[in-house]
């Protein structure tokens, strides 16, 4: 059973390894976002994905493609042994791809990448809105003076 896009985007913003954390999962989140039809490799190994995407790191390179969360990608995979198991969800939206790593239960993100296709510039992302109190008051604008005399 798939991973709702809902999850995947929370718990890419709890990964906080991933310095792009949060314009990643404003993308899988957005609403014109989908997952890809095809996902040929969805269960795979750290191994693999540490040999594709070190060529994908060099392509990239070269070829002036925009990306955020490579550099933690490739240092997350690097940390884990080649033979670990885990799933790839790749979501798209307008000529935008992004390549979510979990082990299997969509909570504990392994890595993210959010690239272009081709020499297209990445979305422009709004924030999301911080988690937190909600309906908080103003805060009183009254302030102790310390140099009040009297």
């Amino acid at each position: 059973m798939p991973i709702p896009q809902r999850q995947l985007g929370a718990s890419i913003r709890t990964a906080l390894h991933i310095a792009d954390r949060d314009a990643i999962a404003a993308f899988v989140l957005d609403e014109s976002t989908v997952f890809a039809p095809n996902n040929p490799f969805a269960r795979t190994s750290v191994g693999a994905q540490r040999q594709v995407w070190t060529g994908y790191q060099r392509e990239f390179y070269f070829s002036n493609i925009a990306s955020l969360g490579l550099a933690c990608l490739m240092n997350a995979l690097c940390a884990r042994p080649d033979d670990e198991a885990i799933v790839q969800e790749i979501l798209q939206a307008d000529g935008c791809r992004a390549y979510v790593y979990h082990p299997g239960d969509g909570c504990q993100i392994v890595g993210a990448v959010l690239h272009a296709k081709g020499t297209g510039a990445l979305p422009v992302i709004k924030p999301l809105p911080r988690g937190g109190r909600r309906g908080r008051g103003q805060r009183s604008a009254l302030q102790l003076d310390l140099f009040a005399v009297g």
